[in-house]
């Protein structure tokens, strides 16, 4: 009796001794752990990141719409018969002159009803002038003559009717310009109003677009306009707001407007999609990196860099922001010129953090200006 208690108090014993280590090596862990979190959080090691300070640039105010382009005259050339093409004169992708031939039509019977109308008119004329002189001796009566003139005019107008439905058979190019890709060939058949070819004059370039009334005051005849093509990223086409149109859509309180851009190269083709740019002024406001700003829904913020109890630490600062271009954007208020924030690996920044110096990205500041102090190097125009 008395060994199995003896053997019942040692095992209590041998559990109580387990109990005690484990609770002894997990105080001892969390005292690590907490040090090795003091270490990462405000006032431990440094995390190194890149910085920039806020400075002031010019940025441009400017509407942008979308609208398509077009020639400044486009047409798809067609007959008005169903005829058979007996020549083509033109190559694809080809440059016409006004008036140029460009096809033409089988034209055998109106050959032949310019003969016959040719014939009559002859035969008028020698009738005409018989009965003319007879008419002048006084052996005809003067009405005669005169009824062999009406005559001879109404052979002269057969003949220009017979030689008017000739030129239908010979389709010509209305201006000068450009033609298209066309599959027709000597001995295709065509029915009024089937294509032939295209023709635009590509040397200016028309855009049509709409703002909203609100920018009336904005627009006027002459005003300078950029236009950028999504076919063609990166260029840029400088015009000239040619015409506005002279009524409101009632409906979307909208205004019409049509510019036009000098195309001496051909870069720009009729149906692209081009982005149109109306410049309202310049004006200078504070500025960061693209980078540097981080966005939670509507929210932006940057990471400013203050001072801490033990050095500089990161410290999450929302900031209203404004227009974007050349890589920066615009911020309207929570900072101010001279402010330092981290520029870029905010990923690898907390708020509170401790951080080490750096440079900023690429060696340049918002305004242009390298570390140096110097302003961006000019590119001179080849």
């Amino acid at each position: 009796m008395i060994r199995r208690h003896f053997f019942l108090v040692a095992a209590l014993a041998a559990i109580l001794l387990l109990l005690v280590a484990g609770g002894v090596k997990l105080a001892l862990g969390n005292k690590a752990g907490g040090a090795a979190g003091k270490a990462g959080g405000p006032g431990g090691r440094a995390t190194s990141v890149s910085q920039t300070q806020v400075a002031t640039r010019a940025f441009t105010d400017r509407i942008e719409v979308l609208g398509v382009s077009k020639g400044r005259q486009s047409v798809t050339i067609t007959s008005n018969t169903a005829e058979m093409i007996t020549a083509v004169h033109f190559s694809d992708g080809q440059s016409v002159s006004r008036g140029q031939v460009l096809v033409e039509l089988k034209a055998d019977s109106e050959n032949a009803g310019i003969a016959e109308a040719k014939v009559r008119l002859a035969q008028a004329e020698r009738d005409y002038q018989r009965w003319k002189v007879l008419a002048e001796r006084g052996v005809a009566p003067r009405v005669t003559a005169e009824q062999y003139l009406s005559a001879l005019e109404t052979a002269r107008a057969g003949v220009a009717s017979a030689q008017a439905q000739k030129l239908d058979r010979v389709i010509r190019a209305p201006f000068a310009g450009r033609v298209g890709l066309s599959d027709v060939a000597p001995g295709t058949l065509i029915s009024p109003g089937t294509a032939i070819v295209t023709l635009d004059d590509a040397s200016v370039i028309r855009v049509d677009f709409s703002v909203p009334d609100r920018y009336l005051p904005t627009l006027r005849e002459g005003l300078a306009i950029v236009a950028r093509p999504d076919a063609l990223p990166g260029e840029t086409f400088q015009g000239r707001v040619a015409q506005i149109d002279t009524r409101i859509d009632p409906t979307t309180r909208a205004l019409k407007a049509r510019a036009e851009f000098p195309n001496p190269g051909g870069r720009l083709k009729p149906g692209m999609l081009v982005k149109v740019g109306i410049d309202q002024g310049q004006r200078t406001a504070l500025a960061v990196p693209e980078a540097a700003i981080q966005f939670e829904g509507e929210q932006a913020s940057v990471f400013l860099i203050a001072k801490g109890p033990k050095g500089k630490i990161a410290k999450r600062t929302n900031v209203e922001t404004g227009l974007t271009d050349g890589g920066f954007v615009e911020i309207r208020s929570g900072l101010k010129v001279g402010d330092k924030i981290v520029a870029d690996g905010l990923n690898r920044v907390q708020d509170g953090a401790a951080i080490g110096g750096g440079k900023p990205p690429g060696g340049k500041d918002p305004s242009g200006k390298d570390q140096a102090g110097k302003g961006p190097t000019e590119r001179k125009a080849g």
